[in-house]
């Protein structure tokens, strides 16, 4: 079974290509000039690369009609970080790169195609997300992700496709970005430097990663056509809970700052997932526990902490 994943150097396509491969899968990866693949530096001689730009429709076409691959993980994107700020990036990628890479498809042929959705989509709500509410999305990121969402879906109905999209909620685990909450907070304890952040009271739907992973597997296996999964723990949890769990778990004596950064955004006042739907027509749900998550990505840190030289000791 050939499978093609793009975003194999982001935290989730990464961990997802680990997992295929350790599956025994034919695993062929796009990669950009200059991504960095420190997360596959180890199995690259194990993986098939290729080099293009999904905003290159000639070169996806190439490299699709090339591998004629039987599942696509979609996993690239632009404008997740703060960093990452030009719209007209974040919208060719997002957006015409998803289409790009749909179209070379159907002209191939494949078994499914599981598109990478995000929870920015419905913008604020005032009660656990459900994929049937309208979509709200606020800020460039957000609707181009809602934007490519829709597209794979009305492609997916109006030509009877197996494409599905994964709307993640908030994946943490090892090899997440340094920059993010969970592994910033883990590596600042772990060298005994207090994390400094904003608030304890913002809430975020937090799943671990290889919770995640089980559902690109049930996606890849269970093709629906057109269908949108939320992918969370259905359950919500403060900031706050989160760092006293990690201080709990690296035991370093150190308090974290609160107060010390101001927001990036306006906070709901809720951001849970609703995942009834994945898990009756999916036969998805998490199992792994905050405190046991949580766990799992410290003893990680301890281990791995040389991936990330200028976060820890």
């Amino acid at each position: 079974m050939k499978i093609l994943v793009t975003g194999a150097t982001g935290f989730v396509g990464a961990c997802l290509v680990r997992r295929l491969q350790q599956r025994g899968r034919e695993v062929h990866v796009t990669v950009r000039k200059g991504s960095s693949t420190w997360r596959i530096r180890d199995i690259l001689p194990r993986l098939v690369v290729h080099e293009g730009d999904l905003r290159d429709a000639d070169r996806v076409r190439s490299i699709v009609t090339s591998v004629r691959p039987s599942a696509v993980c979609h996993l690239a994107t632009q404008g997740g970080y703060a960093v990452q700020q030009d719209a007209r990036t974040i919208f060719e990628t997002n957006v015409f790169g998803t289409m790009n890479l749909l179209r070379a498809c159907e002209s191939t042929g494949f078994d499914s195609f599981v598109n990478t959705g995000s929870s920015s989509e419905y913008g604020m709500a005032a009660r656990p997300m459900d994929e049937l509410d309208r979509l709200e999305p606020r800020g460039d990121y957000a609707v181009s992700k809602a934007a490519s969402t829709l597209f794979c879906t009305a492609e997916a109905i109006e030509k009877g496709l197996p494409v599905v999209t994964l709307r993640l909620f908030s994946p943490y685990g090892p090899w997440d970005d340094a920059k993010r909450m969970v592994p910033y907070v883990i590596s600042s304890l772990l060298k005994g430097a207090a994390p400094r952040l904003s608030s304890p009271h913002h809430v975020r739907d937090y799943v671990y990663i290889e919770d995640v992973l089980d559902a690109y597997e049930r996606a890849m296996t269970a093709p629906r056509s057109g269908t949108v999964f939320n992918i969370g723990s259905g359950v919500q949890h403060a900031i706050g809970e989160v760092v006293d769990r990690i201080e709990d778990a690296v035991q370093s004596g150190v308090a974290p700052v609160w107060g010390a950064r101001g927001p990036q955004r306006s906070e709901p006042a809720v951001w849970a997932a609703n995942i009834e739907k994945a898990r009756t027509r999916l036969g998805w749900e998490p199992r792994t526990s905050l405190p046991e998550g949580i766990a799992r990505t410290v003893a990680w840190f301890r281990e791995h902490g040389r991936h990330y030289p200028e976060y820890t000791a």
